[in-house]
This record gives C-alpha cells, sequence and structure tokens, in this order.
C-alpha cells in the first residue's frame, strides 16, 4: 500500500467528487494521505478533513504565498490547531521566489516562526522551496536542533543539496515532475538518495504525472512516481512502496 504524503483534497477543485475520492482511496492502493495547509482556512479544512474520514491526516500551516496575510494572531490560531489528535506535521512553509507573491523579507519571517512552532510542538515541517535554495537551507540549518525535522515536498533542488538536507535528518519527496521526460536533475537525484530518506507524493490536485499530465491530478496518481521511481533505481513497485511508506510513518509518527 502507498501513502500520499501530500495531497491538497480541502482543494474546491475536490468539491464535485471528494467523497469518492477517498472513498477509493483503498482499492487504489493508497492506505493514507497527508493533507496540509496552505493557509489558515485551508489548515482548518484539513483537519476537518482528518476528523471526518480514518485514512487522512492533516497539517497546518501557511505557504509562502500567503505570508503577507500573516500575523500574531496567525501562529496563534495555527498553534491551537497543531493540538489535534491528527495534526502530523506544521505545512506547508518555506519560501517561493518564483512568483514572489509575498514580500522575501516577509516569507522569511514567517518560516522561521512556524519553524519555531514545529519545534515546540514537536512537529515535523513539510517544506516548500522554489527559486530559493541557499535561503530555505540557510534558515532551516540555522534553527537546527534535536527537534527540527521535516521533509523537503516536491523537491526540485540539486543532488548537492538534497544529500545535506538528509545530513540534517530531512526527507526528500518526490511528486509528479520525476515522471516527466525532461526532469534529468529529478530523475538522478531520485535514483541516488538513500532510499531510506526518500517519500512520494501528488501534491492533488498540482503537478499531475505523467501519463495523466494535463488532467487535475489526485492521490491515486501516486502509482505513476512509484512506478518511476522504482524503475529509475532498478527496484521493485512492492519494495518502493513499502519502504516510502515506512518512511511517512516514521516522519509523521503514524501508527496504523
Amino acid at each position: 500500500m502507498l501513502i500520499d504524503s501530500h495531497a491538497h483534497l480541502d482543494d474546491e477543485r475536490f468539491d464535485p467528487d471528494r467523497e469518492n475520492i477517498i472513498s477509493s482511496l483503498k482499492e487504489n492502493g493508497i492506505s493514507l494521505v497527508v493533507n496540509p495547509g496552505s493557509d489558515l482556512s485551508s489548515s482548518i479544512k484539513a483537519v476537518r478533513l482528518s476528523e471526518e474520514y480514518e485514512n487522512i491526516y492533516a497539517a497546518v500551516g501557511v505557504h509562502p504565498h500567503e505570508a503577507k496575510a500573516m500575523s500574531e494572531e496567525t501562529i496563534e490560531a495555527l498553534r491551537s490547531l497543531s493540538a489535534r489528535e491528527k495534526v502530523v506535521a506544521i505545512g506547508e512553509i518555506g519560501l517561493d521566489y518564483f512568483y514572489d507573491n509575498s514580500p522575501r523579507d516577509i516569507q522569511k519571517k514567517w518560516f522561521l516562526e512556524q519553524i519555531r512552532l514545529a519545534k515546540e510542538a514537536d512537529l515535523p515541517i513539510i517544506v516548500h522551496s522554489r527559486d530559493a535554495s541557499q535561503d530555505t537551507f540557510d534558515i532551516i540549518n540555522q534553527e537546527k536542533d534535536n527537534r527540527l525535522r521535516g521533509v523537503l515536498h516536491c523537491y526540485s533542488g540539486s543532488e548537492e543539496m538534497a544529500r545535506e538536507y538528509i545530513k540534517l535528518g530531512f526527507y526528500i519527496s518526490f511528486g509528479g515532475p520525476v515522471t516527466f521526460k525532461n526532469s534529468k536533475v529529478s530523475k538522478k537525484v531520485a535514483q541516488d538518495i538513500p532510499l531510506d530518506k526518500m517519500l512520494i507524493e501528488t501534491d492533488s490536485p498540482y503537478l499531475t504525472p505523467e501519463p495523466n499530465r494535463g488532467k487535475r491530478n489526485e492521490p491515486s496518481y501516486v502509482k505513476y512516481v512509484a512506478r518511476t521511481i522504482a524503475e529509475i533505481r532498478g527496484i521493485s513497485f512492492e519494495e518502493l512502496a513499502e519502504k516510502t511508506a515506512e518512511n511517512a510513518k516514521n516522519l509523521f509518527k503514524i501508527e496504523e
């Protein structure tokens, strides 16, 4: 059974068929899904979904796109949500210099504050980093202690940087882009990093893998990510599925 370690099932694109998608996870080979928030509203929705469905777990946090709207009140609300039973991480948080939807100094401020919240709550972080590789690493490295752990979601950086994160105890997660024909760097990273530091995900409804690229993504498509990486590494699909599921349970402290 596979674990989709990152899917936004609270997204409005799932409004027409969310219940069907969640109820069919098991028959599609998915044992559970971690649903991160991207702002306070979606974090609340993620928690509600986790409390409604046995096989959904939540993460709460504010994406760098929405950092400009954050305040101390937001942190307090996230602190309260983080105490809920099925909240397994703070995320998705990080830096995005590609779109720069929030000023960079504001992104850094609230990324740091949410990292500190995660340490306080003893939860891992789910990190978004786009065109901000060095700053993301520097902030995490600066805050590193024995409480800080997490995953770089939908990783698109270099193998060298991936190995630096692994030294800090972090996991590296791969999504749909690893299946794309032009994704040579991601494929090389997926081939070479330790299997016990790897997660897989869909980032549904975004970044749909081949062969369904262009359609709405959904958790059942995580199998295409798993197949691609298994082929790259020369191992069986079953071994890849088993190990990445074990890794996700270890990181998020989930017991089935």
